[in-house]
């Protein structure tokens, strides 16, 4: 007489995945490194591109170079909001001689770098292209240049104050002192401008024209990227890679 089969027999170990979980673990690996990567960017470092002379012969146009945000408390930002809606708790305020990230009080949504000065209670004055703080001169070298040797030929630019920067705002100027427009113009920079201090250049370049500078922006930038690629490696400034920025 046959036997029934013994209903103790272990079940198969083989485990099937649901249809689509593959797709999920990936989805939410990228989500949790994309948030990952915009928390690190929003508190510690974020990457700046330098386009522009105004802090020769510190920074060239077409260095890249890495910013912390968290010394200077980090500014927690939103899209289409100029101002940051939180700040967190700082290392230290700007000095004189750190070289700065600030939001522009001109143009919304615009960054600059520039040095700072001066900080609040110190009175700036610049008298023939001479910059005084608190009637002491401020050397040129290493930290300014000039490009036009005549002095006066600009009232703002080359005679200028005396000025008491207000508390809690920081006087900032271009290295290239006579190509920057800087709180000359625009005065002092209020502290909840300030985004970070620039650390390290991790990328320069040297900069040639693109094919696609009369298309959208974001159209332009990528076109110009790929027509540009082939000649990084010849424009590449080397020397610069891994600068320290002070």
């Amino acid at each position: 007489m046959a036997s029934e089969a013994d209903s103790t027999a272990p079940a198969s170990t083989h485990e099937t995945t649901p249809r689509g979980g593959g797709f999920r673990e990936y989805s939410t690996s990228i989500l949790v490194a994309v948030g990952l990567a915009l928390l690190i960017r929003s508190t510690i470092v974020q990457a700046f591109y330098i386009p522009s002379g105004s802090m020769e012969d510190t920074l060239y146009v077409g260095d890249y170079l890495l910013a912390n945000k968290f010394i200077y408390g980090a500014p927690i930002e939103v899209p289409l909001v100029d101002a940051p809606v939180l700040r967190l708790p700082a290392i230290r305020d700007p000095t004189p001689g750190d070289i700065v990230i600030f939001r522009s009080l001109e143009e919304v949504g615009r960054d600059l770098i520039k040095r700072c000065v001066a900080t609040g209670g110190q009175t700036v004055q610049i008298r023939d292209k001479v910059l005084y703080v608190d009637g002491v001169v401020v050397p040129n070298t290493p930290d300014g240049k000039h490009v036009d040797p005549l002095p006066g030929r600009s009232r703002i630019r080359d005679n200028f104050g005396p000025l008491t920067v207000p508390e809690g705002h920081f006087f900032m100027m271009g290295d290239n002192r006579d190509r920057s427009r800087d709180s000359r113009y625009f005065g002092p920079v209020p502290r909840e401008k300030i985004k970070g201090k620039a650390m390290i250049i991790y990328w320069s370049s040297t900069l040639v024209s693109g094919p696609l500078y009369r298309f959208p922006q974001m159209l332009a930038d990528a076109g110009n990227f790929a027509w540009n690629l082939p000649s990084l490696p010849f424009r590449t400034r080397y020397g610069r890679l891994g600068t320290v920025i002070h």
